[in-house]
Parts: structure tokens; sequence; C-alpha cells
């Protein structure tokens, strides 16, 4: 882990989470693989919730009733004019919502492994954060790309294979 990086781990339900020291390697990971193209450095919150509070945010922010797996609120709408917080050395990149029991349920779907999806939805969300997005084919080719990377990396299977 070269880049350096700070994680606010919340956690408001009852599901194992990932611990702190994981969020910040994958975070790390992912700032590492993105290399110019990045921030190099961040802090994040990071807020492991219930499906309620997931619904509840889903359909406020995206207007979609139902709880998703990972939600992104970046801290500000251009990536290269990133903040540093007060008390901070770091720029702020932004919160990850993460409802853990749509991770999982979705795992366990998948055929994959709980943490692998739980790196995969925070290696997507940091992504989110960052300005990348996958609203057309040639953005969700861009983003994939990255993340099948950024995981083989952490030794984690493709996720989209």
């Amino acid at each position: 882990m070269n880049a350096p990086v700070s994680i606010d781990r919340q956690r408001a339900c009852q599901a194992r989470c990932p611990s702190r020291e994981t969020l910040a390697r994958w975070v790390a990971r992912t700032l590492d693989e993105l290399g110019a193209q990045g921030p190099g450095a961040g802090e994040v919150t990071v807020r492991y919730v219930e499906p309620g509070e997931s619904r509840q945010l889903n359909a406020r922010f995206r207007h979609k009733d139902r709880p998703t797996n990972v939600l992104s609120f970046p801290a500000v709408d251009d990536p290269a004019h990133l903040m540093v917080l007060p008390g901070s050395e770091l720029p702020y990149l932004g919160d990850l919502v993460i409802c853990a029991d749509v991770v999982e349920s979705e795992a366990k779907e998948q055929g994959k492994t709980r943490r692998e999806h739980h790196a995969h939805m925070v290696v997507h969300g940091i992504l989110h954060l960052l300005g990348y997005d996958h609203l057309t084919d040639g953005e969700a080719e861009q983003m994939e790309s990255i993340e099948i990377r950024v995981l083989a990396s952490l030794g984690y299977p493709d996720p989209y294979a």
C-alpha cells in the first residue's frame, strides 16, 4: 500500500463488516492503480448500514425505492478540486454507504465470497467518488477494467467473469 489513506469506518448494522485496515488496503490499492489519473491519497468515510437506511438514501438521492449495495457521495463535483478538511492532511474523497446485507445476498447469488464482493463494492464506490461512471458502454469498459486490475492485484478474481 503506497497511497496514504485515512478511513472513517462507521458501523450502523449488525452484519460483519471489513476492518478499517482492510478497507484502507482496498482504497489505497485503487488509488495506486489510478496513478497520475487519481489524487494519490485520500480520506474516505465508509458507513455500513441496514437495508432500511440504504433504501431511504437510495430513494432520496437516486429515486429508487429499494436498498442497494453501495452508494457513493463525492465530496466535490470535480475530483480535480478535492479539498483537505480541517484536522486532516489528505484530500477528502467523499462517503460510501454500503449495505452489508445486500452485498452478502449478491455474493451468494453470484457465487462469490463475501469478502471479494465487499472489496469489489469498495473499489467500485471509490471510482465513483473520483468521477468514474458506467452510463455508457465506453465508461463501463473503462471502469470495469480498472476494477478488474485492482481486484486482481488484491488476489480476487474478475468480478465480471
